[in-house]
């Protein structure tokens, strides 16, 4: 770590806190060249992988638009908001847990299929009938007979 004052390239820790509240840790530090001391903050960075589209193209997550997707598949069901945040973010967990720096967003719509069967099987319904493009009843009627079977 650099000195703030001097420059000096070499510093020392002379101590180290974990800051539960913000989940990183305190450093003070003294420049071995002119003698200052200063502190340090460390954090964990997080970084969610790339989304590889069905037509190739990369972008990066976006939880915003997985919460509006279950929103809309969720419309006048009886589910809290609070129960769709805890969907959004249990699904960055897993998609974190992959520990890859990109997933085919197929992986993302199967994930965000999984966990709407749990909480409410017509929003589920409507969700894979969007994200699987069905093009006639038949394909509703199978995947409700998959539901009932769960």
């Amino acid at each position: 770590m650099k000195c703030p004052f001097c420059q000096h390239p070499n510093t020392q820790v002379t101590d180290s806190r974990w800051l539960e509240d913000t989940n990183s840790i305190r450093r003070r530090r003294k420049c071995l060249e002119c003698g200052q001391r200063f502190s340090t903050f460390e954090t964990v960075e997080m970084r969610m992988p790339q989304v590889i589209k069905s037509d190739g193209t990369r972008v990066s997550f976006n939880p915003h638009k997985l919460q509006t997707s279950l929103e809309r598949a969720l419309h006048k069901r009886p589910v809290t908001q609070e129960q769709i945040d805890e969907t959004v973010a249990l699904i960055e967990q897993r998609l974190y847990r992959l520990g890859k720096k990109e997933v085919a967003s197929r992986i993302v719509g199967e994930m965000a299929m999984e966990e709407l069967a749990k909480i409410d099987q017509v929003a589920y319904v409507r969700f894979a009938s969007v994200y699987k493009s069905f093009k006639d009843v038949s394909e509703f009627t199978q995947v409700i007979a998959e539901c009932k079977a769960k």
